[in-house]
């Protein structure tokens, strides 16, 4: 009966899809430009490529900047922005999880956050948003940093603040579907370090004659948790390092390769439990790596990428002395967008597929989605998408509003 009126919903949202009007919206960008959303979001918030230039240039249109647009009060080392740009995300969601405590669930609104981007300075801009309620919670800044562009009238980037390490691979943020990449996101034992956000600093250089480009990070390691009681944003005294080196090959092909190597140490001051007394006062130290090649092709309407990545931690319990438990995850994300009309498209369909294969067998992960978007205006699309778990044999339907405005 429950699956029935499950299938009711959702037949009645597709129809709906048939019959929706247009309205009209723009968020910041667009309106600081005065350009249509469809000119960076093929569909939103997924990036056409002028959309990852306009992103790599520190969210500025350089032949567009007027010093009539700011307050420079006659100073030549100050430019404000006249009006300060902000914009709104809405992700609502009703869904249908198999085998779960709560198996129907209105996640109304699953997400909101505010957005400010755009130029700080001459060839420097920033971007950050905070989320206002995430899953029912306060989750704070996540995306929050400073991109110095062309830095000494060269083709070197440098980003500082916030950001997802994985970004260089494929942006989680910029996914069309609820189902996420999953190996960038899933921890290992007690460590805390993963490939989404972190605090450092980036460096990027792109050879134009070639078609290469690099990527080199710093980052604490420990992902975005509070300050410590010391008011320390580390939690130890290591830091973590990556790089990726992509090359296109011909228009529609890049290859790319990813290494990130770090270490993370852990302190047991208090008997936190009956199982890690025998640690008390010790700082026991767990080795990181993930090593992986990636690759991006597109052919008319039909876009191709695909990750593989494998982590090996080399004592991701903080044991102490022996035994060490060395661990190996191997992760797959394949992704397939359909743009039947490309750009112009107003339906998309996405395909995602998901494996997680880890030494610790509770870690192991396996599944297949696929999720179909209807543009209802250039910033509000309606998405339907069903995903199966390969691994318990379980089904997810979910339903969904995504909204900029």
């Amino acid at each position: 009966m429950a699956k029935r009126t499950l299938f009711s919903v959702f037949l009645i949202v597709v129809i709906t899809l048939f019959i929706s009007t247009n309205v009209m919206a723009i968020p910041a960008f667009a309106r600081r430009y005065k350009l249509s959303c469809n000119t960076c979001h093929a569909p939103f918030p997924k990036l056409k490529p002028y959309g990852d230039e306009f992103a790599g240039n520190g969210f500025i249109i350089k032949e567009q900047e007027k010093q009539r647009d700011y307050i420079t009060a006659g100073d030549d080392l100050l430019w404000l922005n006249k009006d300060f740009p902000i914009a709104a995300r809405f992700d609502a969601y009703a869904m249908y999880d198999e085998d779960k405590k709560v198996e129907k669930d209105l996640q109304i609104p699953w997400g909101l956050k505010l957005l400010s981007g755009g130029t700080l300075y001459k060839n420097i801009g920033y971007y950050f948003y905070f989320y206002m309620s995430e899953r029912g919670e306060i989750a704070g800044i996540e995306d929050a940093y400073i991109h110095f562009d062309n830095v000494f009238n060269s083709n070197l980037d440098i980003m500082v603040g916030q950001f997802q390490t994985s970004d260089p691979l494929m942006k989680r943020e910029l996914r069309l579907t609820f189902e996420d990449y999953m190996i960038y996101k899933q921890k290992i034992g007690l460590s805390s370090t993963t490939l989404t956000y972190d605090r450092g600093i980036i460096f990027a250089y792109g050879i134009e004659k070639t078609g290469t480009d690099f990527v080199g990070m710093v980052v604490n390691g420990n992902g975005k948790d509070d300050a410590g009681d010391d008011k320390k944003f580390d939690d130890d005294n290591f830091k973590n390092f990556g790089v990726r080196i992509s090359q296109a090959i011909g228009e529609f092909l890049s290859v790319g390769g990813f290494y990130y190597q770090g270490k993370q140490g852990q302190f047991f001051q208090d008997k936190s439990s009956e199982l890690l007394w025998m640690f008390k006062g010790y700082e026991q130290e767990n080795e990181m790596s993930y090593i992986g090649p990636d690759l991006k092709t597109s052919a008319g309407p039909v876009e191709v990428t695909f990750q593989y990545l494998i982590r090996r931690d080399t004592n991701p319990f903080y044991m102490y002395e022996t035994p060490v438990s060395k661990t190996e995850t191997k992760g797959i994300v394949t992704e397939i967008v359909y743009s039947p009309l490309k750009d112009k498209s107003r339906f998309y369909f996405t395909g995602l597929y998901n494996k997680i294969d880890s030494d610790i067998t509770a870690y192991n992960y396996e599944t297949a989605t696929l999720s179909g978007t209807y543009l209802i205006a250039r910033n509000l699309r309606l998405m339907a998408e069903y995903t199966r778990d390969l691994e318990y044999d379980l089904n997810r339907f979910t339903i969904g509003l995504v909204s900029g405005f």
